[in-house]
């Protein structure tokens, strides 16, 4: 199939499964002349089994980045060879340590039938669950954390120059934070609640509490040793226990 041909498909195919996706995605198209991108991107894919063997036969020449606001990314390529069908994978973060990944196993790709729709409903139920575990697992890491956000608990943790960080496990929360003076890193992802005004913090928090109670999401607090927690933190905050998974050899 030519490039134009295979463009082509891939764009149509891409947009009706950033309308059917849960959450708000839009997409950007690498084109076969935009090779260092298609580099860059190629190194971050998150994955070590299906889309890993596609790469290593064949190298990267256009591809459909779909991006959601929270920084998340999938990206979309055709299958060589294959008169149906398309690959998906996620794509990593930028400007993560290698060390937040050694507890994380990849979430790896999937294969696409021709239908979208069909396609949307299996990447939510699949590939995309397992891809926002791994992010907000990742996250936390670099944050130092013990155990990462869950889809009904959002985990903030007092980092050691004042400020309070987290890393949702999906996007749900991003407008509630944004609004009590959370910023976001384009980069990684993680949301910050600069200074250390101990007393904002915790009317910041006090008043996310609630608004996130409303998704259907609670909250918990977490802070280093020795420190005290801002007082009148929210009322579910409970305490957060260690827990890691055997390491996946992923370095980065």
């Amino acid at each position: 199939m030519h490039d134009h041909d295979t463009s082509e498909r891939l764009a149509s195919y891409a947009d009706v499964l950033a309308g059917e996706l849960p959450g708000a995605w839009s997409t950007l198209h690498l084109p076969p002349d935009a090779k260092d991108d298609l580099a860059e991107l190629a190194d971050r894919i998150w994955d070590l089994d299906l889309v890993a063997a596609r790469l290593a036969e064949h190298p990267l020449q256009q591809a459909i980045v779909l991006n959601r606001p929270d920084g998340a990314q999938l990206v979309l390529l055709d299958r060589p060879g294959a008169r149906e069908g398309f690959l998906i994978a996620a794509v990593a973060p930028r400007a993560l340590p290698g060390e937040a990944y050694r507890t994380v196993p990849e979430p790896n790709g999937i294969a696409l039938a021709d239908d979208p729709f069909l396609s949307a409903e299996q990447i939510a139920d699949d590939l995309l669950a397992r891809y926002d575990r791994a992010l907000a697992q990742v996250r936390h890491n670099t944050l130092g954390g013990s155990r990462p956000s869950q889809p009904d608990r959002l985990v903030l943790t007092w980092q050691p120059d004042g400020s309070i960080a987290t890393a949702p496990a999906d996007d749900r929360a991003r407008s509630v934070l944004l609004a009590h003076g959370f910023v976001q890193d384009p980069h990684n992802g993680i949301y910050r609640l600069h200074g250390d005004d101990t007393q904002a913090h915790a009317r910041a928090l006090r008043e996310i509490g609630p608004q996130l109670d409303t998704l259907g999401i609670g909250t918990a607090l977490q802070h280093p040793a020795g420190r005290t927690a801002p007082t009148a933190a929210p009322a579910a905050t409970t305490p957060v226990t260690a827990g890691t998974r055997a390491p996946t050899g992923r370095t980065r």
